[in-house]
C-alpha cells in the first residue's frame, strides 16, 4: 500500500512537473508516448486505490459528467476591456497623454494580443478554485470544469524560485485554439455539411461553453496569461512586494503558469513603436491567432493614479495591426460533400503567401454568397485570413475580370456518386443516402456520444475503419471483431503537432465492442437520429418516438402523418418522408435491425392517451435533473424519465413539477428549495423506475 502511495505522489508530481516545462517554459523533457504511457500508469493506481484521489491529480482534467449549465459569479475586481488605435500617431498621442497626466516619463509593457476568450483564473494556497469568463465585466460565467480539461492551465501552483505560494491570485488571461485545432475542426465541419467558424476565436467561446469537459479537451485549446485580478501573498524571486506589471509576469512564470515570451518592457514611446514594428513580422510564424499588441503602464501605482473610465483603464490601449489582404486568381470551385449531403463551395486559386502562410484554398460558403458578390472563376480576387487564419473570399476585383468570365452555375449532380442535387435555402444537397462522400462523416455522427454513443469509437477509429474496409454501412459497427480491431492501426497527433501511427490495442478494441453492444439498445429516437437524416434531429426524433411505437409504424406513416406531429412541419415532413424511404436508408434500417438494434420507442404515448398517466407518476410533467447522479448517466436518466411521459427542463421555474437531484446539486436545488418544488434524491429516483 505504502508503494502504491508513494509512487502516486512521484507520478503526479512528475507529471505536473512536465505539464509545467511543456506549457510554461517551453522546455519539454518528456515525449507525449512517456507522458501518455506514465498518465496511464497514474490512472490505473488511482482506480486501485480509490481512497488517495486528488481532485488535481494529472489525471482528472476531465472528469464527471456534463454540466446542466453554467452559473454567474461575480468578479472580485471588475474585467474591463482595453481602448483600441490603429496608427502609431494614436499610440503616440496616447503615451504623451498618459505622461502629462502623471507628470512624468512612463514605462510600460507591449504584450501580444492573443485572439481569444478572456478569462480569469482563481487560485487559493496555490490549487484553482475558480475560472469565470468576461462576462459584463462584474460578473461572468463559471467554466471552472472545462477550464480544468485545458492542459496548459496549471491545477496547483509551485514557485520554481523558493518563494511562497500567495493565499490568493486571481490571473486574467486567453484561452485560444491553435491554428492546428482551428483548421483540423473546420475541416470537420465542412465534412460534416456545417458552416465553417470564420475564426478561432469564435471556435474558442463556443467550445468553452460547451456542457462535456470532454468536448473542451478533445478541441486542444490553450491558455496565456496577460493580467491580474485579486492578489493576496504574491511575490518575487527575491521576497519583495510585487509592484509593477513586469514584475507580476516574472512570479507567475516562476509558479508555472505560461506567459507570453514576447512580451517587452519600453522605457519610451520609441522603443514600444519599434516592439510593435518588430512583433508585426514576427507574429506571422506564431500557430495562433494575434491581432496586436496591448500597452501597459508597468507600475501599479502609476495605474492606481491614472484610473479608469466607465468601461476601460486609462493606463492601456491595444494597438491592432490592420488584417493583410492580397490579390490572386480564383481557378476553380470545388463542391465539397458533407455528412448530410450539404455541397459546400471551396475556392481554389493561384497560391498567394498572406500573413505568413502560402494560400491556395478558401471556402465560399454556398452559392448564394458566391452570387451576392459576383464571383466568377479566372475572376482576381481578393483574400485575406479572417483572424489571422482562416482565408476567406472578399470580393472580386471587376477591373481585372477577363472577358471568357461567366457567372458560376451550381452542379446538379452530386461530384461524389452522381446522383440529383437539390436546394434549399441558400444550400445545396446530395439526395443519395448511399453517397460514398457521405458515409464517412455519417458514421462519425451515427457513433458520437448524443446519437449511439459507442464508448471508444472516435473520430480516428472511424478514419481507420473506413479506410481498412472493416466498416461499409452502420450495421458494421455491431459486427466488428475485438480481435481484428486490436490490430487495426490509426492515426494521432502528438502535442507537438506530429502525427504517429498506433495500434488500437486490446483494451480500446474490447471498449468499443462493448460499446456497440449496449448500443443496441438505445431505442427509436437516438437511432432515429444518429441516421443523419436532413431536419431530422434528437427533438424531431423524440417527436416521431413519442408518436409511433416501433420503426415499422414510422415506415408505415404519410407524409401526412408526420406532418400532424408537433415540431414537424410541411417542408420537414416530405422531406423527412422521402430520406426515410429512400433504398439506402431502408437498407441501412434492415441491417441494423438484423445486427440487433432493438428500433421499439422509449417514449411512446398511445394515441388519446396523453392526459391518461396510466399508472405513471411521471407522465405530463416538467422535470429538472440536476447534479451526479451515481446509478446512471444523465441522458439515459432522460430517456427514462421521457419513457414515464415526463417533459425534462434544463431550468427551474414555476412551472416545474419536480427537481431530482443527485450529488453535487447547487443553485438549481436551491431555487427549487425557494419554490417549494418537490425534489427527489437518486433513491426515490431509482426505487420509481422499479
Amino acid at each position: 500500500m505504502k508503494a502504491d502511495a508513494d509512487r502516486i505522489a512521484e507520478l503526479r508530481e512528475l507529471l505536473h512537473r512536465a505539464n509545467r516545462a511543456y506549457y510554461a517554459e517551453a522546455a519539454p523533457f518528456m515525449g507525449d508516448a512517456e507522458f501518455d504511457r506514465l498518465l496511464a500508469e497514474l490512472a490505473e493506481l488511482e482506480a486501485a486505490h480509490p481512497e488517495l484521489a486528488d481532485p488535481d491529480s494529472p489525471t482528472q482534467r476531465v472528469g464527471g459528467a456534463p454540466a446542466d449549465g453554467f452559473a454567474s459569479v461575480a468578479h472580485r475586481v471588475p474585467m474591463m476591456s482595453v481602448d483600441n488605435t490603429y496608427s502609431v500617431d494614436d499610440l503616440r498621442a496616447w503615451w504623451e497623454r498618459t505622461e502629462r497626466a502623471l507628470g512624468r516619463p512612463v514605462v510600460a509593457v507591449a504584450d501580444p494580443k492573443v485572439d481569444g476568450v478572456a478569462i480569469n483564473l482563481r487560485y487559493e494556497r496555490g490549487r484553482l478554485v475558480l475560472a469565470a469568463t468576461r462576462g459584463d465585466g462584474t460578473a461572468g460565467d463559471d467554466v471552472t470544469r472545462n477550464v480544468r480539461a485545458i492542459p496548459a492551465v496549471p491545477l496547483v501552483l509551485a514557485c520554481a524560485n523558493g518563494a511562497p505560494v500567495p493565499a490568493v491570485l486571481e490571473v486574467r488571461g486567453e484561452i485560444f485554439m491553435p491554428a492546428q485545432s482551428f483548421e483540423r475542426i473546420n475541416a470537420e465541419r465542412r465534412a460534416a455539411g456545417e458552416p465553417e467558424f470564420m475564426n478561432a476565436r469564435n471556435s474558442t467561446a463556443g467550445t468553452l461553453k460547451s456542457l462535456d469537459p470532454k468536448v473542451v479537451r478533445a478541441r486542444g485549446l490553450s491558455f496565456v496569461a496577460h493580467g491580474a485580478g485579486e492578489m493576496d501573498g504574491l511575490v518575487a524571486a527575491g521576497g519583495e512586494a510585487v509592484t509593477g506589471y513586469w514584475q507580476f509576469l516574472e512570479s507567475i512564470r516562476a509558479l508555472g503558469i505560461p506567459v507570453s515570451a514576447r512580451s517587452v518592457r519600453c522605457a519610451g514611446i520609441d522603443q514600444c513603436v519599434r516592439a510593435i514594428e518588430r512583433f508585426a513580422e514576427e507574429r506571422v510564424d506564431l500557430p495562433f491567432a494575434v491581432d496586436g499588441m496591448v500597452v501597459k503602464v508597468d507600475a501599479f501605482a502609476d495605474q492606481a493614479e491614472l484610473g479608469v473610465t466607465a468601461k476601460s483603464p486609462r493606463w492601456a490601449v491595444a494597438f491592432k495591426y490592420p488584417a493583410e489582404r492580397k490579390p490572386t486568381v480564383l481557378e476553380r470551385i470545388d463542391w465539397e460533400v458533407g455528412k448530410g449531403g450539404t455541397l459546400t463551395p471551396r475556392a481554389i486559386m493561384a497560391p498567394v503567401v498572406i500573413a505568413g502562410t502560402r494560400v491556395r484554398h478558401a471556402s465560399l460558403h454556398n452559392i448564394d454568397e458566391i452570387h451576392r458578390k459576383d464571383i466568377r472563376v479566372g475572376d482576381t480576387v481578393v483574400v485575406e485570413k479572417a483572424g489571422e487564419i482562416i482565408p476567406q473570399v472578399v470580393e472580386p476585383v471587376p477591373a481585372l475580370r477577363p472577358a471568357d468570365a461567366v457567372p458560376v452555375v451550381p452542379p446538379t449532380r452530386c461530384p461524389s456518386c452522381g446522383e440529383p442535387v437539390t436546394k434549399e435555402g441558400p444550400k445545396l444537397f446530395c439526395t443519395n443516402g448511399a453517397c460514398p462522400a457521405q458515409f464517412r462523416e455519417r458514421l462519425k455522427w451515427f457513433v458520437g456520444r448524443d446519437q449511439m454513443d459507442v464508448d471508444g469509437m472516435g473520430e480516428r477509429i472511424v478514419d481507420a475503419l473506413v479506410d481498412a474496409g472493416l466498416v461499409r454501412g452502420f450495421a458494421d459497427v455491431f459486427r466488428l471483431d475485438a480481435g481484428a480491431l486490436a490490430e487495426l492501426t490509426s492515426e494521432s497527433v502528438t502535442k507537438a503537432g506530429k502525427a504517429v501511427q498506433r495500434k488500437v490495442g486490446a483494451k480500446t478494441a474490447a471498449s468499443i465492442v462493448a460499446g456497440a453492444a449496449a448500443a443496441r439498445s438505445r431505442g427509436l429516437a437516438r437511432t432515429l437520429a444518429a441516421l443523419g437524416i436532413r431536419h431530422l434531429g434528437a427533438a424531431t426524433a423524440k417527436a416521431i418516438a413519442r408518436a409511433y411505437p416501433d420503426i415499422d409504424a414510422v415506415l408505415a406513416a404519410g407524409v401526412e402523418d408526420l406532418q400532424a406531429i408537433h415540431d414537424i412541419g410541411e417542408v420537414t415532413a416530405p422531406s423527412i418522408h422521402a430520406d426515410l424511404h429512400s433504398h439506402a436508408m431502408l437498407q441501412a434500417i434492415a441491417e441494423l435491425r438484423a445486427s440487433g438494434v432493438d428500433m421499439t420507442s422509449l417514449q411512446h404515448v398511445p394515441a388519446g392517451a396523453e392526459g391518461d398517466t396510466g399508472g405513471r407518476p411521471l407522465a405530463g410533467k416538467t422535470v429538472v435533473l440536476t447534479g451526479e447522479l451515481e446509478s446512471m448517466d444523465r441522458r439515459a436518466a432522460t430517456e427514462r424519465l421521457e419513457a414515464m411521459g415526463a417533459k425534462v427542463s434544463g431550468s427551474v421555474s414555476a412551472k416545474t413539477h419536480l427537481v431530482i437531484a443527485g450529488p453535487g446539486a447547487g443553485s438549481k436545488l436551491a431555487k427549487a428549495r425557494e419554490l417549494g418544488i418537490e425534489v427527489w434524491d437518486e433513491a426515490r429516483f431509482v426505487s420509481e423506475l422499479g
